[in-house]
This record gives structure tokens, sequence and C-alpha cells, in this order.
């Protein structure tokens, strides 16, 4: 496959998996079930000619395979939280909603965080905070620079902040495969890592919390902070073109 026709179906791909999260963002309400929008997403994916990249994927961290189509982290919880049925939103949770699928043989990644209803100054404050360290890395993305340019732009502008960059998991290259070995994390010292090319393909996934940013494991799949702090996440598939990134999942 040339890079043209690559970039044309994940750009297809792209919008299709932004479209979704759009859609399913509107159902976050006070009283709604977490296996509901599961279910929706799984419903939407296949409806566009797609399918999900989760459901029964095994990350090479975990025992066993993933049961879900959307991960759903409450509060607490950072990433890959199960959308169980016994689970229902109230005013003032933290809702990161981290969705993946596979279009035309190649996958796309993306993640957005919401609360419900009214919140709190500082959850408002963690989200758009959070946001921002995405945005100003996608500013600096370009052919030349390095791995270690992305992560410290995400780490200084949370920092920056006041609040702690989760700095445990990391954005990956993606297109045939759902995670390769590129790896962005976020954080990093300047002109250190590895080199940024025209072509590639990845994700970025700033995640931020209101505590010390320390991570616990309470499941196969499951993380929480350490010491129960709100955390948020986002995360956008991208394309490095001559001079710029693309984003490809226009969630932001």
């Amino acid at each position: 496959m040339s890079f043209e026709e690559k970039y044309n179906l994940m750009k297809i791909g792209g919008s299709i998996l932004a479209e979704i999260l759009k859609t399913l963002s509107q159902e976050v309400k006070e009283g709604v079930n977490l296996k509901k929008l599961d279910s929706l997403a799984e419903e939407l994916i296949y409806s566009f000619g797609a399918e999900p990249a989760f459901k029964g994927y095994k990350a090479p961290f975990a025992a066993k395979e993933y049961p879900y189509t959307l991960c759903t982290s409450l509060n607490e919880i950072i990433v890959h939280g199960y959308p169980e049925e016994n689970i229902y939103l109230k005013p003032g949770d933290v809702l990161k909603l981290d969705l993946g699928l596979k279009y035309q043989g190649l996958f796309l990644d993306s993640a957005i965080t919401l609360f419900v209803e009214e919140s709190k100054e500082e959850v408002v404050y963690l989200i758009e905070v959070t946001k921002k360290a995405l945005k100003e890395a996608l500013k600096i993305i370009k052919p030349g620079i390095k791995t270690g340019d992305i992560g410290w732009k995400i780490e200084s502008t949370i920092e920056d902040a006041g609040l702690s960059v989760i700095k445990d998991f990391c954005g990956h290259d993606i297109g045939e495969f759902l995670h390769g070995d590129l790896q962005i994390f976020n954080f990093g010292d300047p002109g250190q890592g590895k080199i940024i090319k025209e072509g590639m393909f990845f994700t970025l996934e700033p995640m931020a919390s209101l505590g010390s940013g320390e991570i616990e494991r309470i499941d196969d799949y499951v993380f929480k902070t350490k010491d129960n702090s709100l955390s948020s996440h986002f995360e956008v598939t991208l394309v490095v073109k001559e001079d710029k990134a693309e984003v490809l999942t226009p969630i932001i």
C-alpha cells in the first residue's frame, strides 16, 4: 500500500472515529449506564463499515484479551476502565472515553475527557490543561525533531500549570497495527530520543493528574492514580507531513 493510499484511508477512518466520539460525548449524562456507551460505540463503528480495535485485543502487558469496544475510565481511573452495567454516571464524574477502530485494515485510536453535568473549577482546569498540552505538542511536530522534544513540550505544559504528568503511558505508532515499537512519552528532554520523519503515523496522548501522578494497577488492564486523584487523558492519531502534523482524528 502506498503512502497516499494509507493516508487517504486513515483520514476517512479518523473522521469516522472523531464523529463517533462526538456522538458518545453527547450521551455522557447523569444516570447513563457505561455499558450503554460501549454498546452504542460498537453499533456506530459497524454502521460506518469499520470494526472495533480494542475488543478481543491482547495487550503485551496483559494476560487476557480486552473484553469491550470502549474504554471508560472514571475519575481516578486513568486508562482502560471497563464499561460495566452496574456503573451509572453521576454529577461531577470525570470520564475518559478511549476508542479505537479498524477501517479498511488500518487502525486509529483517540480519547477525550468529559465531565458530567456541572463540575468543580479544578476539574475544568485539569481537562483544559491536558488538552492544551496536546495542542502545544502538535504545534512543534515536523520532520527532524525528536521524540524527546514532544515529550518535553507535554511535560512542561502540564507541570508549568501546577499539575502532574502521568508518565507510565505513552503515544505509539499506528496503522497496520494498533501498537508498534515507537513510544511517544509524555515527558522527555529536548533533542533526545528518536527522530521524527515525514510519513510517520502515530498517536499523542497526554495524561495529567491533580495529585502526584503516581499510578497503581488494579486489574489486568485497569490503572488508577495511586492517591485517588482525578485524572485526564486526550489522544489523537496524526500523520507527519512535510512541515507539520495533521490530526486524523479531529476531536479538539
